[in-house]
């Protein structure tokens, strides 16, 4: 089917036009202006939102097309910033229809410039924004009062421009009072905050020329409701009359000292939540606002009502933006510091380390003053007490020598230990001082570090109380409020964990200690003709303990037994097995086997004696007399012969492991004569094996370290091997026997 009626035919002659008929009929307004703002190009669209034909509008120049407000943008910002940029987007501006009444749009535009760089044309595009954020409604509010009055207008303008740059609590308020006192010729202003807490209160924000006498009784009549009937209710004036003197005397006296016949009180408040008060000070009614209590019958003037309104209101949106603002930073800061508290405590050695070091980092990113108890068989024991001003620490010190006592009515942290709970006061007073002070000494202290707020959370591991981390902040701090709540439980359960591994872990060393020292015979017997050492380094990593041994016995008939071994593993099981070992070795002498047999016995034995891991040994007999030398080696390294300066292994030849299938021969004994003078070295892998070298490596090392000792007595021998050989960290453990022939 073909003709007009075939819709396929429509529809090609309708993307043929649709360039054309896009720009001219898309859902925004498109216009092109020379660089002084000039209109050369607009379509039908923008025609038709203003009401202006486009002869009308070409010509023209589009700032004149914008209301005051945004004239003024226009000029100041947009302009300059389009300029600098070479183009802008989503800029709310308000144009103005040819009835007179506003289209709110927002702008994109680019600047289109020769290869020069100069300017040539201004393409823009304006979509239609009838729903404007909270802010620019408010905005438009603040330009509708501004039209009724210039000076208005200034004023609302330069609070907007000026707490759109703000980005902190204190810019707020800085902002606040500067040009309020100034708009309204006011002796003084004060932007008085409200703090939530289980009683909402009122703290300074900013103050010019208001005495600290007048805020402080408008802080003690906060306390009596006034904050949230301030911070709730419309722009309002306080008489300086008999019934402000009857109602609120204090305020009343402080009032006529300074000289002030009335406070304007303005709400700041957004969303309809009350965030504080703007107060002015009035010597005399000014000539810029007039407004008086509903009981004298006095009306304030709208305009002025509404620009004060405003001015709150854009207030509580600054401060609403800058309280999440800071509250965002606050958050990263508290991930911040409770990662760096946990890289610092990862690398800390002991618990003493870690209490010391995370009472420094609390004090410099979380709190005034940390304290950390932890428990002992007396109470509380205070480990760490920290000021972030070195100047005040004397006075955390005399606190610091405090033991808790586990009673539910103590101090804070003791309650929080002995009830598993975390304690958080917003604000305490001096009751709580009288309750915890031992002394007048430590009471004065107390009182001069002007604490105020405090956090106390027990160190809770699988439902056992360690003890309690205690943060404390000053007058000059703002409240701790719950999310410094989470932070210091967060820490709090981090320092548990720590803690108890590192008791842990203390607990174990000193277990291992105590059991190796049990399993490692005693030292050596004094031997006629002989002059022996011995030495026992454990690894640095893990559970100090593990399966090395030495052994020296004197048999019957004046021969020497000798041995040197090493259970695979560095664990309990090791050191288990190693006693048990040793034990059966011991019990074998009593038949004084040739060092071979004993390889043969243990082998055949391994099973039935239930030994879990299989070890390497070193098992020889020594006549000091002749010097008669007898060795056998179950896969042990060959020990160390030096003579005359020279060192070398002796051709000891191995059978298989204790523990591994038995082999089909015999072990292989070798025999010779030790002279005098002579060393004989036995040692364990530990002393010659790393991760950066072989075996083969770590034997030649040991060959010229021997050598270049110089010396042939046992003990200094030791010494020089390990001091050269062995470092700080050792990945295993090593046991040493050297013993010297005499002449």
């Amino acid at each position: 089917m073909t003709g007009v009626d075939d819709p396929r035919a429509e529809l090609s002659q309708l993307l043929e036009d649709d360039p054309a008929d896009l720009y001219e009929n898309a859902p925004c307004g498109y216009l092109s202006t020379l660089p002084d703002g000039t209109i050369v190009k607009v379509n039908r669209t923008f025609c038709s939102w203003t009401g202006r034909p486009a002869g009308e509008l070409l010509g023209s120049r589009f700032q004149d097309l914008l209301a005051i407000g945004g004239r003024m943008f226009h000029e100041t910002h947009m302009a300059p910033l389009l300029r600098m940029q070479g183009a802008v987007r989503e800029i709310a501006l308000e144009v103005l229809r040819v009835d007179g009444s506003v289209l709110p749009c927002l702008l994109n535009a680019v600047e289109v410039r020769d290869v020069d760089g100069t300017p040539l044309l201004v393409r823009a595009t304006l979509f239609e924004a009838t729903a404007r954020r909270r802010y620019e409604r408010e905005l438009l509010a603040a330009q509708r009062t501004a039209e009724e009055s210039e000076a208005r207008s200034r004023t609302l303008q330069a609070v907007v421009s000026d707490l759109a740059a703000a980005i902190s609590v204190e810019d707020v308020a800085t902002v606040i009072v500067e040009r309020s006192r100034r708009a309204m010729d006011a002796v003084g202003a004060a932007l008085l905050l409200v703090e939530e807490a289980d009683e909402p209160q009122l703290r300074l924000g900013r103050a010019e020329g208001l005495p600290d006498s007048l805020l402080h009784e408008l802080r003690v009549a906060a306390g009596d409701r006034l904050a949230l009937e301030l911070a709730e209710g419309g722009v309002r004036v306080i008489t300086l009359d008999e019934r402000l003197r009857r109602v609120q005397p204090g305020v009343a006296e402080a009032m006529l000292a300074a000289g002030l016949t009335e406070l304007v009180v303005v709400p700041v408040s957004a969303d309809g939540r009350g965030l504080g008060v703007l107060v002015l000070g009035l010597g005399a009614v000014g000539d810029l606002i007039s407004l008086a209590e509903p009981a004298t019958g006095r009306p304030p003037h709208p305009a002025d009502v509404d620009l004060l309104s405003t001015v709150g209101r854009q207030a509580g949106q600054a401060l609403e933006r800058a309280q999440l603002h800071e509250e965002t930073a606050r958050q990263a800061e508290r991930a911040a510091f409770l990662l760096d508290a946990a890289r610092l405590m990862a690398a800390a050695a002991d618990v003493d380390e870690v209490v010391d070091r995370l009472a420094e980092l609390a004090v410099q990113r979380l709190a005034d003053v940390c304290f950390l108890d932890l428990a002992s068989e007396r109470g509380l024991h205070r480990v760490a007490a920290r000021h972030g001003d070195p100047e005040r620490q004397p006075l955390v010190d005399l606190l610091r020598s405090q033991r808790q006592a586990q009673r539910p009515s103590g101090p804070p942290s003791a309650v929080a230990y002995g009830q598993g709970r975390t304690q958080w006061l917003p604000e305490f007073g001096e009751d709580l001082l009288l309750a915890i002070a031992r002394d007048d000494e430590e009471l004065a202290a107390a009182r001069s570090l002007e604490l105020r707020s405090l956090i106390s959370v027990p160190l809770v591991v699988d439902g056992r109380s360690l003890g309690a981390i205690t943060l404390l902040g000053d007058r000059h701090r703002s409240r701790f409020t719950a999310a410094d709540v989470e932070v210091a439980e967060q820490l709090a359960l981090q320092v548990a964990l720590v803690v108890d591994k590192a008791q842990r872990y203390e607990l174990d060393v000193h277990t291992s200690h105590a059991l190796q020292a049990s399993l490692l015979p005693p030292p050596p017997p004094a031997v006629p003709g002989l002059a022996t050492a011995v030495r026992y380094l454990a690894a640095t990593r893990g559970v100090e303990i593990g399966g090395d041994f030495y052994d020296v016995v004197v048999l019957p008939g004046d021969t020497v037994a000798l041995a040197v071994g090493d259970v695979v593993g560095h664990d309990l099981t090791a050191a288990a097995t190693m006693g048990q070992l040793h034990s059966v070795y011991r019990a074998l002498l009593v038949d004084r086997p040739p060092p071979s047999a004993v390889i043969d016995r243990l082998q055949a034995s391994w099973s039935l004696l239930g030994l879990q891991r299989m070890a390497t040994a070193l098992f020889a007999t020594l006549d000091p007399s002749s010097g008669q030398l007898r060795i056998a080696s179950a896969g042990h390294p060959a020990p160390l012969l030096l003579r005359d300066g020279q060192a070398e292994l002796l051709p000891v030849q191995p059978s298989r492991l204790l523990g591994a299938p038995p082999a089909p021969a015999p072990a292989v004994e070798w025999a010779g004569v030790l002279p005098p003078g002579a060393t004989l070295v036995f040692f364990t892998d530990g002393l010659v094996e790393s991760r950066s070298a072989d075996l083969d490596d770590g034997l030649a090392r040991l060959l010229v370290a021997a050598e270049r000792a110089g010396t042939s007595d046992p003990d200094e021998l030791c010494d020089r091997l390990l001091g050269e050989l062995t470092g700080l960290h050792r990945p295993d453990d090593i046991a040493l026997l050297a013993l010297t022939r005499l002449s």
